[in-house]
């Protein structure tokens, strides 16, 4: 009997271990999700990352030469999804579409502003051969209310420094960022303001599906407009139209020469953007903006320059 009796006392106390390796275990994965990047340095709110430099670290590595491979109409789809699922409130369900076609999703913090933003980027940035298909950032301190869009990083210069301060200069924001320089692919298949069939035109497809109101930020060479220093456009459409009032007019406060084109005809409307076309289709505000490439050498005035744009993107955000 007292042999019986030192067998069920050890049978107990393995079962007590045993479950407490089994708790362990499960606690250990609830944290660490399977798939994920690894857990956050800094806790959930990510790790604490300076974002603008972060940004124009990777617009950096970009040239006509580093590659660019037309993604799929799937694979631009999942993409579009997972955007449209982290807007949502469901990074979970967003990162095995994302896993699927080979993007990662992260959330840091912004050094300066404290804020969250959630990252969607291509892993192939860190192999040899790059895809260049686009990344994402979303302010996750408030509601999506708003988009800045950057179609043409390094070969519009500077475009990319002054998207980075508007999405960090008011909240609400989703900036949209192409992944390649715009002559990076053949012929223009990367020149992703003039095609329907890259990921960065997927993802603002899905945003204006959602009605948020982009504004898109382009360059152009000093002699293409002698006199500018901006030129604004409702592209297309006219849902627009007082936003780019708005802005025109924060412009010329901060002392900056505008070419309205709601008002007389300017070069470099962007009538024939396909972001903008499909926003006028949609009945969704939408600006395009031209900064001239002595505004986007001068850091002062890339600091007005974003200025004038937030005055709109913070108007959105509180009423859109």
């Amino acid at each position: 009997m007292a042999g019986l009796q030192a067998k069920s006392i050890i049978m107990v106390a393995l079962a007590v271990v045993f479950g407490g390796l089994v708790i362990g275990f499960s606690t250990y994965r609830i944290g660490h999700p399977v798939g994920d990047d690894g857990p956050a340095p800094s806790g959930p709110s990510g790790p604490e990352v300076p974002l603008a430099r972060r940004i124009t670290d990777f617009t950096a590595r970009l040239d006509p030469g580093s590659g660019y491979r037309e993604p799929r109409r799937a694979e631009r789809r999942a993409v579009a999804d997972a955007v449209g699922l982290v807007l949502d409130g469901h990074p979970a369900r967003a990162r095995p579409l994302l896993s699927d076609v080979d993007f990662r999703l992260r959330t840091l913090t912004d050094a300066t502003t404290g804020r969250r933003f959630a990252e969607l980027s291509d892993r192939t940035e860190d192999g040899p051969t790059p895809r260049g298909w686009a990344r994402v950032y979303i302010d996750l301190s408030a509601p999506a209310r708003w988009s800045v869009q950057v179609p043409h990083p390094v070969a519009d210069a500077d475009t990319e420094r002054i998207g980075a301060r508007v999405l960090l200069d008011s909240p609400g924001g989703v900036l949209v960022l192409a992944g390649a320089h715009r002559r990076a692919g053949a012929g223009d298949a990367a020149d992703v303001a003039h095609r329907t069939d890259s990921v960065f035109d997927a993802v603002c497809a899905e945003l204006a599906r959602r009605g948020l109101p982009g504004v898109q930020i382009h360059g152009f060479a000093d002699d293409s407009a002698p006199g500018r220093d901006a030129i604004a456009s409702t592209g297309k459409g006219p849902a627009g139209r007082a936003d780019a009032r708005r802005l025109a007019a924060a412009l010329t406060a901060r002392h900056f020469t505008v070419c309205r084109a709601w008002v007389r005809g300017c070069p470099l409307e962007g009538r024939d953007n396909v972001q903008g076309r499909r926003a006028a289709a949609r009945h969704v505000r939408f600006l395009h903006i031209e900064f001239a490439r002595s505004v986007r050498t001068s850091a002062p005035r890339i600091r007005s320059a974003a200025a004038a744009v937030t005055t709109v993107t913070r108007h959105w955000a509180k009423n859109t």
